[in-house]
């Protein structure tokens, strides 16, 4: 019986070592991850009024991302950390209040809220009409051609496989009369 307690004893201590090992290999993987992360100079966000530099910030990280291979379930723990401020504030409370219950939160849904709050709909809304009413006027070609692309972004219609006619269309309607006529 005494021999039994002691192999039960072992196999428990043996279980909790393991335990402790891979909580320790996962920490040190996470540490590892984040000086990657930060090795790349990500763009830190402050906070306040600044669409467009919602819009860069959120740019910023994801090529980080991207170029790390980051699995979904990290994004946001890689993101929030290189909030500051205001934002770092808005994020406490906007992930009490989406991760309630233990719900994880993965990058799209950050995003989604990110951009609620710093990149409000009325913003959206002028830059889609910008894009629309968007004229060539005394622009190169390619700065009208940069202009076309950095507002399309927002608008949603034009950045589906099934738009890419439209999307050319709209951009022949922007040049000058001079410049369609050379395309024909």
């Amino acid at each position: 019986m005494e021999m039994m307690a002691n192999v039960m004893a072992q196999d428990a201590a043996s279980r909790t070592a393991e335990r402790e090992a891979e909580e320790t290999r996962r920490g040190r993987e996470d540490e590892l991850r984040l000086e990657r992360f930060m090795n790349n100079k990500p763009p830190t966000f402050d906070g306040g009024y600044d669409p467009d530099g919602a819009q860069r910030w959120i740019e910023g990280v994801e090529r980080i991302f991207k170029a790390m291979r980051c699995q979904d379930e990290h994004k946001v723990t890689l993101g929030s950390y290189v909030l500051h401020d205001e934002a770092d504030y808005w994020w406490g409370n906007a992930s009490q209040r989406l991760g309630a219950g233990g719900a994880l939160i993965i990058w799209e849904r950050f995003k989604r809220e990110f951009l609620t709050k710093y990149f409000p709909a009325d913003e959206i809304n002028r830059i889609v009409i910008e894009f629309m009413e968007l004229k060539q006027g005394n622009m190169y070609v390619t700065e009208y051609a940069a202009k076309f692309e950095e507002l399309c972004g927002f608008a949603p219609h034009y950045n589906t496989v099934e738009a890419e006619e439209d999307k050319c269309v709209k951009f022949e309607n922007g040049l000058r009369p001079d410049i369609k006529q050379l395309i024909g």
